[in-house]
Formats: structure tokens, sequence, C-alpha cells
């Protein structure tokens, strides 16, 4: 294939936007160059002021396949992404079924996912309950790393852990060098919440943010720092949601523990103070909390304490949101977003002075180092996968059902104004995604940890 030029005058690099061209060579970057050094055998395609950044990559993402493909599955979920300019989803091992727990469920995934995906995509595995004998096998099969719940996970497949758990999976993660995801929240402060409020009225939000409230998190992530500071194991708190923990995870960074945090959408775009009783579009955990949460997790962003934004895209049966019933107990607990996430955030970051450097650095760089694949994804660099996004910044639109692209067009988002809007995703150097269509047929690809390289179609 011939070498081709992809020219903006805001195309973003690690450090710097500007005017360049990115060379590809076949699925590769052959180099990122100046317009005016451009080797005159290159095709040139120019695309103006609308920018271009690395293809994003989710490091949180429940696809739900095999098992409960009718909640979402990879043909959905990844078309989903393309959308959204995400070029690789690192898929979370439950909500499926089986969990993926063991080297034969892997089997399974894979199997579920050949022919299907839009975009490449690699797998977490799971420490749970009742599968310890399984872990060091699963780390040799390439996954990403672990994931882990320190309270009832919403589906009977996927067993949470206590810290007895936790001490015998750490040292099997510390001598893989794998991160161990977690689900940070404790039982007991939630339950004691719960129990004060059976008789209220479940319909309100107020009173579905009472049942969750902040020590849950505060303890678990304590508890995890502890452990973290005692095996030296990495450790990634996923969809951190109350700022009050931002003061502990700043002095546990500080004291050089290798330990990081990530957050999503959601809680940096809502507040619990505009979420109307009955709309359980919104429920998710931890809950989103109140504008002052929402403004100190941005300033954890702004300082550095939360490493990334990861979508924790969790789609579920309509039903299973009970628009009729709005019963916020009962309702499922998870917010879809891989199509929107890059627009929402963007629509959020730029009215606070942020800039595309950082959205690709939350966005892009740190959940593709978390993967461990920041050899291959998330930046424009010589060698890296030929993925990037067109993406227009200052188009400002309407959501609708027709933008969501994922299996169930729900979301809390619809009819909002937003700002930023994808115009086209190119998949090593394919294009996959132009204007809400997808002219390829799927070619994603799984990506395993140890080599960052792919395993199969």
């Amino acid at each position: 294939m011939a070498l081709r030029a992809f020219t903006s005058r805001r195309i973003v690099l690690p450090k710097t936007l500007g005017d360049f061209a990115v060379l590809v060579d076949g699925e590769k970057i052959a180099g990122v160059v100046p317009r005016e050094q451009i080797p005159a055998t290159a095709s040139v395609t120019d695309f103006g002021e609308l920018a271009i950044l690395p293809g994003l990559v989710d490091s949180h993402i429940h696809i739900n396949e095999p098992g409960r493909t009718e909640w979402e599955g990879f043909r959905t979920a990844t078309r989903a992404a393309a959308a959204g300019g995400y070029t690789l989803l690192v898929d979370m091992p439950l909500n499926c079924i089986p969990s993926t727990s063991s080297p034969e469920a892997l089997e399974a995934k894979r199997a579920a996912a050949h022919g299907k995906c839009q975009v490449d995509w690699a797998a977490w595995g799971a420490v749970a309950a009742d599968n310890r004998e399984q872990i060091a096998r699963l780390a040799a099969t390439g996954v990403a790393g672990f994931k882990c719940f320190l309270i009832y996970p919403g589906t009977e497949e996927f067993t949470m852990v206590g810290e007895t758990e936790l001490r015998g999976a750490l040292p099997i993660l510390k001598q893989a060098g794998l991160p161990l995801l977690v689900h940070a929240e404790l039982a007991g402060p939630i339950d004691s919440a719960t129990a004060q409020l059976e008789h209220a009225d479940w319909c309100r939000y107020e009173t579905y943010l009472k049942s969750r409230p902040d020590e849950a998190e505060l303890d678990a992530i304590a508890l995890m720092i502890r452990l973290c500071e005692e095996f030296g194991s990495r450790i990634h708190i996923v969809h951190l949601a109350t700022a009050r923990a931002l003061e502990q995870l700043r002095d546990a960074k500080q004291r050089g523990l290798p330990i990081t945090v990530e957050t999503c959408p959601h809680y940096l775009h809502l507040a619990a103070e505009n979420i109307q009783d009955c709309a359980t579009l919104n429920k998710c955990a931890p809950p989103i909390r109140g504008r002052e949460n929402r403004e100190a997790l941005w300033q954890g962003l702004r300082d550095g304490v939360i490493d990334l934004v990861a979508t924790d895209h969790s789609p579920c049966l309509p039903v299973m949101k009970q628009a009729g019933v709005a019963n916020f107990r009962s309702a499922w607990g998870g917010i879809s977003s891989v199509s929107l996430a890059l627009p929402l955030m963007w629509t959020e970051a730029s009215r606070r002075g942020f800039s595309l450097l950082d959205i690709v650095s939350w966005m892009a760089e740190g959940p593709s180092r978390l993967a461990g694949f920041d050899k291959t994804k998330g930046r424009l660099e010589q060698g890296f996968d030929a993925d990037f996004v067109v993406f227009d910044s200052e188009a400002e639109w309407t959501v609708t059902a027709v933008d969501l692209h994922y299996r169930h067009a729900m979301s809390p988002y619809l009819d909002e104004r937003v700002r930023g809007r994808v115009a086209k995703t190119f998949l090593r150097g394919s294009l996959v995604y132009e204007n809400a269509t997808f002219p390829a047929e799927p070619q994603g690809r799984e990506y395993l940890r140890e080599t960052s390289t792919t395993h199969r179609n």
C-alpha cells in the first residue's frame, strides 16, 4: 500500500498541538512530520481545521457477550465505540456468562467476538471469591490485568471478594506484573444506610444517593491503599465518584505507591441536584453526587490525582431500567456512553479551560498505559497503530437516539446540547466510521498484554 499523509492544522501529539502530517504505511504510523516534509510519493488527505486525535482507549466497558448479548454484544458495542472515536476497548470480566474467570471462559469470549468487532479489543480477567486457582493460568493467556468487586456486583455469576481473597490474589498479580482494578465500595456503610431507608420513597433520587454514602468508597479505598503498601501490587481504583477520597489518594501517590485512579464522564457531567425523581436512567454505582463534588473531581484531574477517564459503559435491557416503575432501589445501575463520551468530556473540559491535549491524556494515553498497550495504542507516534479520530471540536449538536449506536437506545443524555463531534475514525489505517456510517467490514482484533500484539481476528 502506498504511503499516505493525513494533515490538519490541529494534530494532537503527546505534548503539543499543531500543523503536522501523520504518515501512514499500511496499518502503522510511519512518522509525524511538518507539512513541508511530506514525501513527494505520499497521497495527501487534508482535514483543515478539524482536529486529529489518536484513537481513544476505553479501559472500562461491559460488552456482556457471551451470555447476555441481548444487553449488548461485540457487534453493537464496537460500532458505538467507533462512532465515539474509540479504537480499543478493554472488556470487563462480568455481566457476560461465563464471567472471564478462567482461560476456558476467555476462549468462549474470543469465539463470541470472532468476525464482529468494528474496533480492537482486549480483556480483563476476574479476581473472584471462587477462582484463586485460575488467576495464574488466566494471567498467562494475555489478559490486560484483573478486576474485582468488594461488594455484590449485581449478577450471580461474578462473586465479590474480601480482604482474605485479596491477600491470596495480590502476590500472584505482583509476580505477573498485572494491575488489579477494584470496584471500591464496602457493603458495611451501604447496608447501614439502606436499613435506615426501608420505608423511604425509592422513586426519589435523594433516597438512592443516601443509600450509597461516601463512606462506602472511602473505607474501601483506605483498605486498598493499605494492601497496596503491604504487597507492592499495582492497584487501580475504577469509577471514583467521591471527591472526598482525593486527599488519601494524593497522599498514597506522594508516598510512591503504585496506585492509579479513574473517573467517568457521568461523574464529570451530571450532578445530583439536576437528577429528577424517577429518572432511573441516571442510576449507577457509586452514585452521581452533587455539583460541589463534581467540581472537586475536575480539580482532581487538573492536579493529576485522577489519572484517566473511562466510560464504564454498562448496558442492560430497557425493562431493567424500570422507566415505568421508576424504582431506584431495583433498577439496573449502569450508564451507557461509549458513543458520547468524547463530546460529553469536551463540552465540560473546554468550558473549564482544558485543551484537547488533556482529553488525549485522559482518554487515550492514560487508559492505554493502564492496560499495557502504551507502545502500540493511544498516541500519534512512529511505530504505533494508525488509529486516529477526526474531531470537529467546534460543532454543537443535540443528542438523539440515532446517535447512540449501541444495542438499546437509552441514555440520560438524550436531547442534551453538546460540543464536539466525531467525523471519522480510522483503525490501523482503515476508515471504520464516517458521519454516522460504518464503511468497512468488521476488522477488529484482540490484543494481548504480554507483547501488545494481536491474537486473532
